[in-house]
C-alpha cells in the first residue's frame, strides 16, 4: 500500500479524494482533542483505500477540507470506521450530514463472536495477528509539528482497517449475517444521533420530576446551558453540572442573589452576568407543553418472584444461544425485552422478529409458554420439548453449560 506524506494543501487533497471516490471502499479515522472544549477540535484525518493511504492536516494554513467532506458525505464510496461515533459527530458538526453508506467494524464484530465493544487493538490482533503500537495513543494531536511516530501510529489505524475489513465482510457473507447489521448501521449513521439541538438538551438529563412546571424549567435551563457552552466552546459541565440543573429546576431560586446559596454554584453567580442570564432563563420558563411531556414507559406486567426466575432462565438461554451462534447478546436482545418476555409480553418485541426470532426469540417464547424446559443429561444442558401430557424423549442438545 502506498503511504503518502502528510497532506497539507488543497491541491494534493483534491487529487487524493478524487482517487479515493473511485475506490471499492475508504477507511476513515480521526484524531481530535475535546477535554476542554464543547466541540471536538479536529487535529488529523486519516483515510485509506486498498491501495493508498494518507493523513490530512486540517490545521495546515490555507487548506480547504471541502474535497474531503464531499468524499465523506456525498460520494457513494463505502466509508468504513471502527467505533465511529465520535468521528461521525465531528463530520456532522462540519457538514450537518453523516457519512453514507457506512460500515462500522465494531458493530460488525458483535455478529462475528468478538464481543459487544471490542477495541481496535484487539480487533487487529484477532484478524491480522498484529500488535498495534499504542505509544502515541495519548499524544497532544493539536501540537505542531507532528512527528514521524505520531503519523505512523495514526496511519496504522486506517491501513490495518483496510486489510481486516474485507476479511470481516467475507466472514459475514459466509455466515449469512450481513443483513443482521442493517438496523444497527442505519442507527449509527442517523444524523439525529449527533445533533445538539439546545431545545432537546433536557431530554438527555435525569428527570427530577414529571411535573410540567419542573420540566419546563429544566428544558429552559438545559437550553441556556447548551447555548452558553456552545458560545464559550467549553464542556457543558464547566458551565453547570447536571445535578445542579436538576436542583434549580426542582427548587428555583427567587432572585439572582439566591444563587449564592445554590450548591454547585460559586457566590459570584449572585451578581455576575452569567448568573443574570440563568435567572432570566428560569423566569421566562413556562410549564412544559402536554405534547412535549416524556412518554411513560409502556405499562408491562411487573415481575413476580416467579417471573424473576423465568427471566433468569431466559438469560441462561440467551447465554447459550450467544455462545452457539457467536453473536453478542446485546445484538440479539435488550435486557428490558428479557423482562418483558418473563412478564408475559409475547408480541411487539424486536426479539420476536426476523433473525432474532430464529436465533433466540422462538425458543424464548416457547420457554415462557411452557413448551420448552431444561434438563441436564450426560453433563450437558438440554432443551426439552414439553407436550400436554409429558416430556417427550427427543431432546435437542444446546451445548455444554458454560461458566
Amino acid at each position: 500500500m502506498l503511504i503518502h506524506p502528510l497532506v497539507t494543501d488543497t491541491q494534493t487533497l483534491t487529487a487524493l479524494c478524487e482517487r479515493l471516490s473511485q475506490a471499492e471502499f475508504v477507511t476513515v479515522d480521526t484524531e481530535f482533542m475535546r477535554e476542554s472544549t464543547y466541540y471536538p477540535d479536529l487535529c488529523l484525518v486519516q483515510v485509506a483505500s486498498p491501495t493508498e493511504a494518507a493523513a490530512i492536516d486540517p490545521k495546515a494554513p490555507g487548506i480547504d477540507l471541502a474535497p474531503l467532506l464531499k468524499l465523506l458525505v456525498e460520494d457513494e464510496v463505502l466509508k468504513v470506521f471502527h467505533a465511529g461515533g465520535q468521528d461521525l459527530e465531528i463530520i456532522y458538526n462540519l457538514t450537518g450530514k453523516t457519512p453514507a453508506p457506512l460500515f462500522d467494524t465494531q458493530i460488525a464484530a458483535m455478529a462475528l463472536g468478538l464481543g459487544e465493544q471490542i477495541g481496535y487493538t484487539n480487533l487487529v490482533a484477532a484478524y491480522l495477528g498484529h500488535q498495534v503500537d499504542k505509544g502515541a495513543r495519548f499524544t497532544d494531536w493539536a501540537r505542531r509539528p507532528l512527528n514521524d511516530r505520531q503519523l505512523e501510529y495514526a496511519i496504522g489505524d486506517v491501513t490495518h482497517l483496510a486489510t481486516l475489513f474485507p476479511k470481516m465482510v467475507d466472514k459475514l457473507r459466509r455466515t449469512g449475517r450481513g443483513a443482521w447489521l442493517d438496523d444497527e448501521m442505519a442507527r449509527a449513521c442517523d444524523p439525529a444521533t449527533y445533533a445538539n439541538d439546545p431545545d432537546r438538551a433536557w431530554q438527555r438529563l435525569r428527570l427530577p420530576s414529571r411535573k410540567a412546571d419542573v420540566l419546563g424549567r429544566l428544558k429552559a435551563l438545559a437550553r441556556w446551558r447548551e447555548l452558553e457552552a456552545q458560545d464559550k466552546d467549553v464542556p457543558r459541565g464547566r458551565i453547570v453540572k447536571d445535578e445542579t440543573l436538576g436542583d434549580l429546576a426542582g427548587s428555583p431560586p427567587r432572585s439572582q442573589a439566591d444563587l449564592a446559596k445554590v450548591r454547585g454554584l460559586s457566590a459570584a453567580w449572585a451578581s455576575n452576568a452569567i448568573g443574570d442570564r440563568l435567572i432570566r432563563a428560569l423566569q421566562d420558563a413556562g410549564p412544559l407543553p402536554l405534547e412535549e411531556m416524556p412518554a411513560r414507559e409502556p405499562q408491562r406486567p411487573g415481575l413476580s418472584s416467579e417471573g424473576a426466575l423465568i427471566a433468569d432462565l431466559l438469560k441462561l438461554l440467551l447465554k447459550i444461544r450467544s455462545k452457539e451462534t457467536g453473536v453478542a447478546p446485546k445484538l440479539i436482545v435488550r435486557g428490558d425485552d428479557i423482562d418483558a418476555l418473563a412478564a408475559g409480553v409475547t408480541t411487539g418485541l424486536p426479539v420476536l422478529e426476523s433473525w432474532r426470532r430464529d436465533v433466540f426469540g422462538a425458543d424464548a417464547l416457547a420457554l415462557v409458554e411452557g413448551q420448552l424446559g431444561f434438563v441436564v443429561k450426560d453433563g450437558k444442558l438440554t432443551m426439552t420439548r414439553v407436550s400436554d401430557e409429558a416430556t417427550v424423549s427427543s431432546n435437542e442438545s444446546i451445548g455444554e453449560l458454560g461458566t
